[in-house]
């Protein structure tokens, strides 16, 4: 079954499906990783490496990942650092930083060396050449060349990590520094190669489920649109076919969020100090990690709307387990803090992948009816929709209009969490999102954001128009603990 047109995802994904397989049929075992490779890659020709083998080791330390183990084998366990290097795959993208191309014309003006403070050009037979061990990568030659005929060429890791948390070995292998690390995964959907993938907990969920254990799922707003044309509906039901005790939706806890984070913005608002909020956890740990005078300052202490209705769902149900199930990479972070109430968390292309293994096809599930939450606690997965709700919330308890600005991507919310700091943001309410659109564009989806948003909002044109207080009337969260901590 192919979902998906990057190659590198489709082998990901038809990892999962095999391992989601044998765990249902509880036969996974260390030694069918070998299986799964030759499995996927029969033949002896290469079609995507310099040879079978390497494609075989690289799907092997997918396997590992998908699993619940580390990438390499050599690498203590750190199930915190959600986002890996698969090595075997990495080194496909070992280029130079500044390469000077046939544009070169040799010219006198020779602006590439007078740039240059270190000696690391010089003219050629044909063209102008770099020292490699001498350039520091500063880029001054390209941006002084009259005819463009240096480039300076990023790898996309390394381009779209926000907080630069990505640097090189001795062999040119990508490593992750854990300590800038904020787990956005936004070098994950990045890399070409699919060498940065996120450690997968389907293992031990398959497994708790064999066993009947009492579990709970939570579904972030963005799966709507996710499994093709099947409605909301269908998707809870086919998720309670795996053996979920229920399904729950967690708009149901943004409802709560919207409603608790405008009360603390209105403390804010009187003390006249901006309010950021909660709910996307790669934000919440750039505050925490890159800016800890606006975390302790500044960042809302509501929990996010995951948080809350698991807590809910713990407080009434304690022997139940809690998975919930998104496109989120950081929320895998999120379940192992001090304040979690959640077991485990699973993205939409494993929780695809487990559908698949069982036979279990959205469109063709006959729903059941049950509560719902608003569609402002649906619209917590698109870009705009937290501030909309808590809009929404102030409006519903008569209160002043603020003003909110929307931090759209990581590069986004990094510029506007500077501002706060230097004192020049203009808003009452910051909603930092930091995959660029929302969680409709999370590294775990299956669709595209586009597809999905349009799906989405053409579903809940037939929701009513229910406001947060029916919401609050329906789903009781008195005795919840709303706050985050520090």
């Amino acid at each position: 079954m192919s979902l998906f047109k990057h190659e590198a995802r489709q082998f990901k994904f038809d990892i999962l499906r095999e391992i989601a397989e044998e765990a249902f049929q509880d036969n996974l075992t260390e030694e069918k990783i070998q299986a799964f490779t030759r499995k996927l890659i029969p033949t002896t020709r290469a079609d995507f490496r310099c040879c079978v083998y390497k494609e075989r080791e690289i799907l092997r330390q997918r396997a590992r990942l998908a699993m619940g183990k580390m990438a390499n084998d050599a690498a203590d366990y750190n199930p915190r650092q959600i986002v890996q290097v698969i090595e075997a795959a990495c080194d496909g993208c070992t280029i130079k930083k500044i390469n000077i191309t046939d544009n070169c014309r040799k010219c006198m003006a020779k602006s590439c060396m007078g740039s240059c403070n270190f000696g690391a050009i010089s003219m050629g037979q044909d063209r102008a050449q770099i020292d490699y061990d001498k350039c520091k990568e500063c880029g001054a030659c390209a941006r002084n060349c009259p005819y463009n005929a240096i480039v300076v060429t990023e790898r996309p890791c390394s381009q779209h990590c926000p907080v630069d948390a990505i640097r090189w070995d001795e062999n040119g292998i990508a490593l992750i520094d854990e300590k800038k690390c904020i787990n956005c995964g936004g070098c994950q959907a990045a890399c070409p190669f699919g060498a940065i993938e996120d450690i997968s907990w389907i293992v031990p969920v398959i497994q708790l489920l064999r066993l009947k254990t009492p579990m709970y799922a939570i579904i972030a707003p963005a799966i709507q649109g996710q499994f093709d044309n099947a409605a909301l509906p269908q998707i809870k039901k086919s998720i309670k076919m795996l053996g979920f005790d229920d399904v729950y939706e967690a708009a149901i806890g943004a409802d709560a969020v919207a409603f608790y984070e405008n009360q603390e913005l209105q403390e804010h608002i009187e003390n006249k100090i901006p309010l950021t909020t909660s709910c996307c956890p790669a934000f919440v740990n750039m505050a925490k990690i890159h800016f800890p005078e606006q975390y302790e300052k500044n960042v809302s202490t509501t929990i996010s709307p995951m948080m809350a209705i698991a807590r809910k769902l713990k407080k009434e149900h304690p022997n139940h387990g809690i998975v919930f199930i998104g496109p989120c990479l950081a929320k895998k972070q999120e379940a192992m803090e001090e304040f979690t109430a959640v077991d485990y968390v699973l993205t939409f292309e494993e929780l695809a992948a487990m559908l698949v293994a069982e036979h279990i096809y959205c469109e063709e599930v006959e729903p059941d009816t049950s509560d719902y939450p608003t569609v402002f606690g649906r619209g917590f997965a698109q870009g705009g929709g937290v501030s909309k709700a808590v809009i929404q919330a102030a409006k519903e308890a008569n209160q002043g209009e603020f003003k909110a600005i929307y931090a759209d991507g990581c590069f986004e919310c990094k510029k506007q969490l500077l501002m706060m700091k230097v004192g020049k943001f203009d808003a009452d309410i910051l909603e930092g999102m930091c995959c660029t659109g929302g969680c409709i564009a999370g590294p775990g989806t299956v669709e595209t954001a586009m597809v999905a948003k349009g799906r989405m909002n053409k579903e809940n044109l037939t929701h009513d128009r229910k406001n947060i207080q029916e919401s609050l009337a329906i789903f009781d969260f008195n005795g919840v603990d709303m706050h985050r901590g520090k």
